[in-house]
């Protein structure tokens, strides 16, 4: 099922592009700890009563937002703030969670299963109170409490514990200090592997109880040790130290879960699609067979087509497609024969107009000039078409759409 089935306002890629700059740029990468922002707001949830979990993005209320296993998660907040700006029909709860997810994508791990649909709350009235999240200090039945209250098995327990493979504790957070894996920005099982085959010994210092291996440079904490001091959480471990893909295949599962406990039933990857129309398929078809200047299948699809249909993830039409790539008689036969509106500007505040300008398509241009494109139209960035095309240094299209004024 490709991703524009899933939900047709948003160009995936694209919106995975804005994420990785948001998170892995010159001054940081955020893979990490952004998987766990979306992890601790699905982590509340309670099957019992539906309480707490990822939808709302409740994170940013009181008293959730004070958890002190939430401290310093505020900061990827901050870091995805342009892309929701960006992608305003995108709720908070959605953007978390797709950034978590595509985070342990980009670290060389599974892309769980996912899908949109979750909302906004306006305040914290429906806040879960703090303390749901794990406690590093405990054991075994303390993670079988809070993840059999979500819903978790201890397979999956112990897949989602893998989480740990990437990340590192920070004791002026969390109390603790130290990665658990010599690469914490690679997904990997190596998390698994150190546990069974390293052996480890409480750290001497003064923060709080936590193991180290024999050079103390890693670390585990107690509910790590509890992974391979309870037989039945310690068979999965042993197996998934074993067999990386398995545990790529557990996690991911495990993960999509986590991104759809208490979220309505459209963001359920195993949910069916909505039934797309016939002419809404045949729009799809029309303004890809524009962005290849296939005249042919275009006058084909266009006898189904709402021809004027605009990409609701762009705000670009037929015209702005063809334009853009510089297909000469593809972009005659929208603005003379259908008469598509050049003065449409997607959501960049591109007309058709800009993109010819900008990569120098002068016949383009000219067939746009003709149908009476407004020259004063300014984009987000403020530029008309003959500044645009000034700016890329198309200064004989400059000249052309100046005359034309």
């Amino acid at each position: 099922m490709s991703p524009s089935a899933l939900n047709p306002v948003v160009n995936i890629e694209a919106l995975k592009s804005e994420v990785r700059a948001a998170l892995i740029n010159q001054k940081s990468f955020a893979c990490p700890i952004a998987m766990r922002v979306a992890w601790h707001s699905g982590g509340t949830y309670d099957h019992a009563d539906g309480s707490g979990g990822i939808n709302g993005a409740t994170m940013r209320f009181e008293p959730e937002i004070s958890d002190d296993a939430n401290a310093g998660l505020h900061i990827v907040r901050d870091m995805l703030h342009l892309v929701q700006k960006k992608y305003p029909q995108i709720s908070k709860a959605d953007l978390w969670a797709f950034a978590g997810c595509v985070a342990i994508e980009f670290m060389g791990g599974p892309m769980p299963p996912f899908n949109f649909g979750r909302t906004d709350d306006d305040d914290g009235k429906k806040c879960p109170p703090n303390g749901r999240l794990p406690d590093a200090s405990q054991g075994a039945d303390h993670l079988r409490e809070v993840f059999n209250r979500m819903g978790f098995d201890d397979l999956e327990i112990v897949a989602l514990s893998g989480g740990h493979t990437v990340g590192r504790c920070h004791a002026v957070r969390s109390g603790y200090d130290g990665a658990w894996t010599q690469n914490p920005l690679e997904f990997d099982n190596s998390y698994f592997k150190n546990l069974v085959e390293i052996e480890w010994k409480p750290k001497a210092w003064e923060g709080k109880h936590q193991f180290t291996d024999p050079t103390d440079t890693l670390v585990m904490l107690p509910t790590d040790i509890a992974l391979i001091e309870d037989p039945k959480f310690r068979v999965h471990v042993e197996r998934y130290a074993a067999d990386q893909e398995l545990f790529f295949t557990d996690f991911a599962a495990a993960y999509g879960k986590l991104m759809c406990l208490g979220c309505p039933a459209e963001c359920d990857p195993s949910v069916a699609a909505p039934t797309v129309s016939v002419a809404a398929i045949a729009g799809e078809e029309f303004r890809e067979a524009s962005m290849h200047g296939s005249l042919g299948l275009m006058r084909r699809f266009a006898e189904t087509a709402d021809v004027h249909e605009v990409e609701q993830s762009s705000g670009r039409n037929a015209l702005h497609k063809a334009a853009f790539w510089g297909h000469i008689e593809a972009v005659r036969y929208l603005a003379t024969e259908l008469q598509l509106d050049p003065n449409l500007q997607d959501l960049m505040g591109d007309t058709a107009l800009h993109d010819a300008a900008r990569f120098g398509h002068e016949e383009v241009v000219q067939i746009l000039l003709d149908a009476g494109t407004d020259l004063k139209l300014a984009n987000l960035a403020g530029m008309n078409p003959q500044a645009l095309a000034i700016e890329y240094g198309k200064d004989a299209i400059g000249k052309r759409i100046g005359a034309a004024e």
